[in-house]
């Protein structure tokens, strides 16, 4: 599968999410898209609503936040009224991504946000954890016919396979489900990261990680079981706050983790059995049978004048049950490798 001409099967696609991380100043958004490619990001990751898009200004019981979250006492509105991009800002931003070879795209959390990105030619889209039950939304994205990333964190699995068939009715089969756990930060013992297999049998689409948690660790981890995508929020200095600083990574940090993802990378490799000139150099020091003991013509071998040891010059330990009780063919002196010509 291929976003804007990378390839996620042959390499993990990192995307740094910006989300909040501006404090609503388009020159911090510049800096930190400039600091999420030098850290290493594959992609920058907006986020295309407004607070009248998203929600209601309304601060009864419904709309107040109280779920023992980062965010409790305030009103959705509030919340997302601090947190939002200025849509004027979108197009600047893709195109300040673009000069620096950063893929930059976004996700949209209603159909004028979808209308504003085409506009925009994103060359995907994700849809966010708790917009995966609107189906609707999904259909609507899934119809542009560019890849879908899907955050799952919230969902049953009912729920995921309602998502992923609204997306293959729009006749759309470039889906990417993220396993995610849906906390901030959320728990390393919370992540359940062998879920993403699952997911990959399950609905037979390219997995990976939406990834919550303070730290690599986790991150790291889920390119061994097969992640494709890892998505992490991003910020240029947590001194700027704001709704997701806490759980942000900087700039040192989130370049740990794509130096940590990449020797991941490089640590699977592939399945290799091929004997190199370096493991033929190596077998140098693996064990063979040698002579341990002076042997004259004629005197039968045995455990004790001929013994599996290091180095690896003589015949295979595997033959010394063919060679005890022969005869020798020559003296043999000790620390001789045993050669078959030794033998009578």
């Amino acid at each position: 599968m291929l976003i804007d001409h990378f390839d996620i099967t042959k390499k993990v696609f990192i995307i740094a999410e910006m989300s909040a991380n501006h404090g609503h100043d388009i020159n911090i958004a510049k800096e930190t898209i400039k600091a999420a490619k030098e850290a290493g990001a594959d992609a920058i990751k907006l986020q295309t609503y407004t607070a009248e898009t998203i929600t209601i200004d309304c601060n009864n019981e419904y709309f107040q936040v109280k779920q023992g979250t980062i965010w409790d006492g305030r009103t959705l509105y509030d919340l997302y009224k601090e947190a939002y991009t200025p849509w004027e800002w979108h197009e600047e931003l893709m195109d300040y991504a673009k000069e620096l070879g950063l893929i930059c795209f976004s996700s949209p959390f209603d159909k004028t946000a979808v209308d504003l990105l085409e506009t925009l030619n994103v060359p995907a889209y994700k849809i966010a954890s708790f917009e995966i039950t609107d189906l609707p939304l999904i259909e609507y994205v899934a119809s542009k016919k560019k890849p879908i990333i899907i955050s799952t964190g919230i969902a049953t699995l009912g729920e995921i396979d309602d998502a992923v068939k609204a997306c293959r009715k729009a006749g759309n089969e470039q889906i990417i489900l993220l396993k995610c756990t849906s906390a901030y930060p959320a728990k390393i013992e919370d992540a359940n990261l062998r879920t993403m297999q699952n997911l990959k049998a399950t609905f037979d689409v390219e997995v990976g990680l939406s990834d919550h948690t303070l730290g690599a660790t986790v991150s790291v981890v889920s390119v061994a079981l097969g992640a494709k995508v890892i998505e992490k929020h991003f910020i240029l200095d947590k001194s700027i706050g704001g709704p997701d600083a806490s759980f942000s990574l900087d700039k040192q940090e989130f370049k740990l983790l794509v130096d940590s993802v990449r020797d991941a990378e490089k640590a699977l490799g592939k399945i290799d059995y091929e004997m190199t000139e370096k493991k033929e150099k190596s077998r140098e020091f693996s064990r063979s049978l040698f002579v341990v003991k002076e042997i004259k013509e004629g005197e039968t071998f045995n455990k004790e004048n001929v013994r599996s040891i290091r180095p690896g010059y003589g015949l295979a330990p595997k033959y010394s049950n063919n060679i005890y009780g022969s005869i020798a063919s020559q003296d043999i002196s000790r620390g001789t490798p045993l050669e078959w010509n030794h033998i009578k």
